[in-house]
């Protein structure tokens, strides 16, 4: 065997990287000559607290906005939607619209216990939602959406070792009476309605209000028996409602408040569990599979509510601003409901005994305060600095039932109250015209207390409370070098950190804990604006290992959530974004990633599936040796494309435009199985589009998922071969209006 050096491998490794650049020439050789095609507009993000350049920003972001984000949603989409719509971003959920799970770059936590936290942070309107059922509040009335890679610990409140995605909405202005309604009909009965109206209350005082309204039928038809004999109803409806008002008070030109009170309504099916859906020895679907029907005995339901007030302050006094940060969100409560075994006595498939599970909340406070200040001086030398506090206190509970009888055999109640600070702080130094350096430094300090509240029918094992306490120093280092006027090169260096996790205890596994892990990440990349600012193209490639990851074990012969720590996680890859015009009337977009993970850690086993086909090597006490494989839900490879065409017609114009997601095989879980693993998922939309009166108005007809592509996404590792699939095709049509 021929041997070959580590530097070799990875030159190899990237080598698909390369590929796909010279892939992007003939669009580069069009742009060159589209001499009458339009500048792009600048992008501004405030990935570093401060409103910047994409371009100046030494950080791999992208942002979604404006007819972008409007068209991914169009069909009553939830969160999920943003999936593969960026670099190295996916996002999941065995709980379906309320449950997200976020992974960047691979890293991420498949954990379903009510008290999971995530590497990946979400902030919405500069406040971090941290459980995970506040991280799927509906997208809507937004200025856009920001996914920043890599480590951000130095300058975020909470947990942000793998990244963060940034949600800012549309905010109030004193300018004029504006604002827009949507109305969406489609596929499956869905409607889906959105709107927002800015009024200026006086020369001080403005109000924002944005709502939304979406609803599906039920359209999965429920049968008793595997002979579909008798129907039970149907399932995977959904209704939903959310509001937001916004105040914003501006007395003079120092002082500037922003209140925001918002909530959201949930109820509807939670995610479908199909028995035996993946054919044994494959990853086919099983003989006889139909999406628009299940079997299954136990109830099935979701209810969810939850809302939450801000206060945004900032005073200028020229040379420094001072800003004010206070949050608070609750979950008022939150309820799902379904059948894990994913069947009835008589099937379909082997099915050893019936059981479903009911997970909520019973109630969850959050509330968190930042004082920053920043500097605006007009030298080489700029700062940030501030405290951060985050408590959160938070009740949940877990059940089980018999889902043939519907009797409950089990109930386990849990409490978390979870205490943090931090003090930061970052300086930005113009070495000269072209060199800009960028330092971080944070101090965090977190800790948390749990314990059982009540257990019935469960024997716990081991302590019935728990508490856990550590503190860290974060810091990133970065440098950005404006190689011309158009191109910037940068590099970072850049660490994070997550404090310790905790999970409710249940009749076979005590409460387990996580140890904190560390990240340390390694980042280069290119950004430029191409053939007169006709094209923009951003390309990083970065190196990161985690140290202690928290990990989900899950499964084996139950549903059983437990945490572990891996020794190392290693993960390497390459990004890409591009956007430009080929014509005045032709703009394209495309962008895509590759995310290698490896779980380095002999010593790390778990439990094997009862029926599946494990591929990894199994250890002397049985149980499957995890050392060398991906992170679950990791594609290897994800590509995003998207091409809209215009044509002047009367008083507007007629588009057409079409987008497009792709990503390679996942994992579900921590071992290799062949039955586990995730077939690779094309997906597409289609739009027609009327833009008239001037641009107040538009009328579309769309489709979603246009190839009506189903694939296995998810599994429950209990008893049987239980999946869950994606979202249907939807088609339908759409009013826009803007006054």
């Amino acid at each position: 065997m021929i041997k070959i050096s580590k530097m070799h491998q990875r030159v190899a490794r990237a080598r698909g990287a390369v590929l796909a650049l010279t892939a992007m020439l003939p669009i580069a050789s069009a742009l060159a000559q589209s001499g009458a095609a339009p500048e792009l507009q600048s992008v501004t993000v405030t990935a570093q607290r401060r409103s910047e350049n994409i371009k100046d920003v030494p950080v791999s972001v992208t942002q979604i906005k404006g007819e972008k984000l409007d068209v991914l949603v169009s069909g009553g989409e939830d969160i999920r939607v943003l999936a593969g719509k960026v670099p190295s971003l996916n996002v999941e959920s065995s709980n379906g619209r309320t449950f997200p799970r976020f992974y960047i770059r691979g890293y991420g936590n498949t954990d379903f216990n009510t008290f999971a936290s995530q590497p990946v942070s979400l902030i919405y309107d500069d406040v971090v939602q941290e459980n995970p059922i506040l991280k799927g509040y509906p997208i809507f009335d937004l200025a856009g959406v920001e996914v920043l890679r890599g480590p951000q610990g130095t300058l975020f409140g909470r947990n942000t070792p793998a990244g963060v995605v940034k949600f800012e909405s549309e905010k109030p202005s004193l300018k004029k009476v504006e604002g827009y309604y949507n109305a969406t009909a489609a596929s499956h009965g869905s409607v889906n309605v959105d709107g927002a109206v800015n009024v200026p209350l006086s020369e001080q005082w403005a109000l924002r209000f944005s709502t939304l309204r979406q609803h599906r039928d039920n359209y999965v038809d429920n049968y008793a028996d595997t002979a579909l004999a008798s129907k039970r109803g149907s399932l995977e409806g959904y209704n939903e409602h959310a509001e937001r008002l916004q105040l914003l008070y501006t007395p003079d030109s120092t002082l500037s408040a922003l209140f925001n009170v918002h909530q959201r309504i949930t109820s509807g099916s939670a995610r479908l569990f199909r028995a035996n859906l993946i054919k044994k020895g494959s990853n086919d679907f099983a003989d006889g599979f139909d999406a628009d029907k299940i079997v299954t005995n136990g109830l099935n339901f979701q209810n969810l509510q939850t809302y939450g007030a801000s206060a945004r302050l900032s005073w200028d006094f020229g040379t420094v601003k001072l800003f004010s940060i206070t949050g608070y969100e609750a979950v008022d409560h939150y309820l799902s409901r379904g059948d894990i075994d994913g069947g009835t006595p008589g099937g379909p498939g082997f099915i050893p005994f019936q059981v479903e599970t009911g997970g909520g909340i019973s109630g969850l406070k959050q509330y968190s305060q930042e004082f920053r200040a920043e500097s605006k001086h007009p030298g080489p030398l700029n700062w940030q600095t501030g405290v951060y506090y985050f408590n959160e206190d938070a009740n949940g509970y877990s059940d089980n039932f018999n889902s043939s009888t519907g009797a409950q055999t089990s109930h386990l109640a849990s409490h978390q109250k979870n205490a943090a600070w931090a003090a930061f702080g970052s300086v930005n130094y113009a070495l000269s015209d072209v060199v800009m350096l960028r330092g971080g430094l944070r101090y965090t300090n977190d800790r948390k207390d749990f314990n059982t509240v009540s257990a019935v029918n469960v024997t716990q094992i081991g302590p019935s409370a728990v508490s856990e306490s550590k503190h860290k120093v974060n810091w990133d280092l970065s440098g950005t070098y404006k190689l011309d006027r158009d191109v910037n090169l940068y590099a970072r260096v850049a660490t994070g950190f997550r404090a310790p996790s905790i999970a409710a205890a249940s009749a076979a596994v005590p409460i387990t804990v996580a140890d904190a892990e560390t990240i340390l990440s390694y980042e280069a990349g290119v950004k430029a604006d191409l053939f007169e600012r006709r094209g923009r193209v951003a390309f990083s490639v970065y190196d990161f290992e985690v140290k202690n990851q928290q990990l989900t074990v899950v499964g084996g012969n139950s549903n059983v959530n437990r945490l572990i720590n891996a020794a190392k996680t290693a993960g390497r890859g390459a990004e890409l974004d591009f956007e430009g015009y080929l014509s005045s009337d032709f703009k394209v977009s495309a962008g895509g990633s590759y995310n290698f993970t490896e779980i380095r850690d002999a010593s790390l086993s778990v439990n094997k599936c009862a029926q599946c086909t494990i591929t990894d090597p199994i250890n002397g006490a049985g149980r499957v040796v995890i050392d060398g494989n991906p992170l679950p839900q990791a594609p290897r490879w994800s590509v995003n494309a998207s091409a809209r065409y215009q044509w002047p017609l009367a008083d507007g114009q007629l588009y057409v435009l079409t987008d497009w997601t792709y990503r390679s095989k996942i994992n579900f879980f921590l071992y290799e199985a062949v039955e586990f693993t995730g077939k690779s998922l094309t997906e597409g939309g289609l739009r027609l589009g009327y833009i008239f009166g001037n641009g107040k108005y538009e009328v579309a007809a769309f489709g979603r998922n246009i190839t009506d592509t189903r694939r296995i996404t998810g599994a429950i590792d209990f008893n049987n071969l239980t999946g869950f699939i994606n979202e249907p095709r939807v088609v339908g049509v759409q009013f826009k209006g803007n006054f």
